[in-house]
């Protein structure tokens, strides 16, 4: 269809105009998108940074942000976030140094409310965890497809704290591990790993500290990544089970001294804690539990998670009994063995394994026992 004069010349303007329009935004200057920056020091690199730095990097706010390695103050104050340098401690201004003189800051002075008896000096990673660390949890959490809710995030955080942060906290500030009861313990040997990322004293290769510096970065993340994700899928449902078990105590056995978990899983360091977090230290005895043969173990609550000294053992005539004769000499149908020191045993059923912890119990001659 033929277009008039009018028409066409009306055609050619809204052209015209849709183009410069165009043309207009597509040369308009683009705002250049401002890089945070992570500041740390240069030279020799240990865990505590490099932790703190991954931590700091799987935050929505720092994930794309540059890390600059150096001692040059100026630089240092440009940057938006400072670790493991500086001699400032201050979350206002989000500076954590924690070599200065006057710094003595602890898990339990900085979060009084969240965290109790943990009176390890704080290094950088220590810091970053304690600020930042609730939301660092759930955000890998989140990105692994397992969101946490607030109460499990408050658990893990303290498990986490105790079995990974503080061993590196402590280390990075020399304090000794003994002074009678351990201090703290060595759970990953991390920081050496770290540190012999750095060069060696004589190497005469030429290296880039800051390519080393990333390899540790990754390192100590890969370690905190999997100890979170382990406490996440294996040591939080046990502990559940185990609480369900306390909880349920009296249905077990009328005297509460004996639980009976509903699944074989790792229970000891769990009861002690919560029989602390509960109130109730030392009440329980006992705990049976099915094993993957379809038969039942009684065990003995020992002293220490890692300890064999029971608060009561089984029965002493029967320990290094098997069978027949062990169930001869106790009494109790279906025994299947007694350990020599009396601290594990087994029996066919629930019921029999139930029998020799209550018996056991009762054999005691201490006026706490039932």
């Amino acid at each position: 269809m033929a277009l008039n004069g009018n028409l066409l010349e009306k055609t050619v303007k809204v052209g015209l105009n849709v183009w410069k329009g165009f043309k207009t935004m597509s040369s308009a200057p683009k705002t250049p998108r401002i890089m945070k920056a992570i500041g740390t020091h240069n030279g020799v690199f240990h865990c505590d940074e490099a932790l703190a730095c991954f931590m700091l990097k799987q935050l929505p706010e720092y994930a794309d942000a540059e890390i600059k390695r150096t001692r040059d103050q100026a630089i240092l104050d440009a940057c938006d976030i400072v670790v493991d340098v500086g001699a400032v401690y201050d979350h206002e201004k989000k500076r954590y140094d924690h070599h200065q003189r006057s710094f003595n800051q602890t898990l339990s002075t900085v979060l009084p409310d969240v965290a109790k008896n943990k009176h390890i000096k704080l290094s950088s990673a220590g810091l970053v965890y304690a600020h930042y660390g609730k939301d660092v949890i759930s955000t890998i959490m989140e990105k692994k497809d397992h969101a946490l809710s607030t109460d499990v995030i408050d658990v893990i955080f303290i498990a986490l704290y105790d079995g990974l942060i503080e061993e590196l906290d402590a280390l990075d500030n020399g304090v000794p591990m003994y002074g009678g009861e351990p201090k703290y313990r060595i759970n990953t040997h991390l920081g050496a790993r770290v540190s012999k990322l750095n060069p060696s004293w004589n190497s005469t290769v030429k290296n880039d500290s800051d390519n080393l510096f990333y390899k540790a970065m990754e390192l100590a993340g890969a370690e905190f990544t999997d100890k979170l994700v382990e406490l996440v899928t294996v040591w939080w449902p046990a502990r559940f089970i185990v609480k369900n078990a306390i909880k349920t105590r009296l249905i077990t056995h009328e005297s509460g001294a004996v639980i009976q978990l509903s699944d074989p899983c790792p229970w000891k360091e769990h009861l002690l804690q919560l029989e602390e977090e509960l109130g109730m230290s030392n009440q329980i005895k006992f705990v049976i539990y099915p094993d993957s043969n379809g038969s039942w173990r009684v065990q003995g609550i020992p002293v220490q998670p890692d300890s064999f000294i029971c608060r009561v053992f089984l029965h002493k005539d029967w320990m290094g009994l098997r069978d027949k004769q062990l169930s001869e000499v106790s009494n109790i149908p279906g025994c299947i063995f007694c350990h020599g020191n009396g601290f594990i045993g087994g029996n066919a059923t629930k019921e029999g394994a139930l029998l020799m912890a209550t018996r056991s119990i009762k054999n005691e001659t201490f006026a706490d026992l039932i």
